[in-house]
């Protein structure tokens, strides 16, 4: 069995194959393809504290894998000196049950939720986008960046955090490894969503990171840092008159605090979901309809994007010889 880091994820996975490993798992969970039982919330370490533990199998494709992640989400351990996310991934072979590799599973999870992002951006922003806004400034917000990136030509990145001097940090480390445009850190959220074409909220923020009167009329917006449903980082009123995609109906509607809180406000029922991102793919449900129409997708992660991100990191890495081999 190997251990495959960080770095070997990076090298095995880039952005762009990233975000089309997610147009696959994203069909093939819509299409019925991919195995993957509702996955388990431990809360631990006070109430904001959370480990999830999340198994999907995909027995089609080149190596057919089964993986198991166990992820752990704990806000509050910045003030320690520790991060808050951390993972591992346990890919087995799905037609023998023989273990294949441990995976880095915060690594992974960071360029697959990314990756998501990237795809529902280039299904439903505006070709012409070009100015984007960043709430957040941890490891997920820079691989936010790195996505639309990706996807559209990024010029001018605008990162807010209500710590500056985090924001100032993220925007000096893009700046020393330019993908297309500029950083810079703002003071408001205001300023970074003053003319921005794509928004991406990655925060542990339990309340909206910015006021719907700020928000411009044609942009898309990404949320993916609240995955409880007492949590929401985008105001109700702006998700009511957006047209709303999710990762998955089912998640969404017991995860998602930024679709269940506006729905118990009673400023929509279920139907507002416009469809999940699978049918976008599948082109069984409509995209963007008008320049000025305000698009949201929503994610709190499934199962499907590990088990296809993973396939496609097995098959690089040992295309590559990436990966440290250890015996049990």
């Amino acid at each position: 069995m190997k251990t495959l880091g960080p770095a070997d994820i990076l090298r095995s996975l880039p952005m762009d194959k990233a975000v089309e490993a997610m147009r696959t798992a994203f069909a093939s969970h819509a299409a019925g393809r991919i195995q993957s039982p509702p996955r388990s919330v431990l809360h631990t370490g006070g109430k904001r504290g959370a480990t999830l533990v999340m198994p999907a199998s995909l027995e089609s494709g080149d190596p057919a894998v089964a993986v198991v992640k166990v992820v752990s989400v704990f806000p509050d351990n910045k003030p320690q000196g520790f991060r808050s996310i951390h993972g591992t991934l346990l890919a087995i072979d799905a037609s023998t049950g023989v273990p294949l590799a441990l995976l880095d599973g915060a690594a992974l999870t960071a360029i697959r939720t990314a990756a998501a992002c990237g795809l529902a951006t280039d299904l439903l922003a505006r070709r012409d986008s070009r100015v984007l806004a960043v709430f957040g400034s941890g490891v997920h917000a820079r691989t936010q960046v790195r996505a639309m990136c990706a996807v559209r030509p990024i010029e001018d990145v605008r990162i807010f955090n209500p710590n500056l001097r985090s924001a100032q940090s993220m925007a000096a480390e893009l700046s020393s490894d330019p993908i297309l445009g500029g950083y810079r850190s703002v003071g408001s959220a205001h300023e970074a969503l003053d003319g921005a074409d794509i928004a991406c909220a990655a925060t542990t923020s339990p309340v909206p990171v910015f006021q719907d009167a700020e928000v411009p009329a044609g942009i898309h917006i990404n949320a993916i840092g609240s995955f409880h449903a007492g949590d929401r980082e985008v105001p109700g009123a702006t998700v009511a008159r957006a047209r709303l995609v999710v990762d998955d109906i089912e998640s969404a509607l017991e995860e998602a605090g930024d679709v269940l809180m506006p729905m118990a406000e009673g400023l929509f029922g279920e139907d507002h979901i416009h469809c999940d991102l699978g049918s976008l793919v599948r082109g069984l449900a409509s995209g963007r309809a008008l320049d000025t129409e305000l698009t949201f997708f929503k994610s709190v992660g499934i199962a499907a994007q590990d088990v296809v991100a993973t396939q496609a990191v097995l098959r690089e890495a040992a295309r590559l010889g990436l990966g440290e081999r250890i015996d049990w």
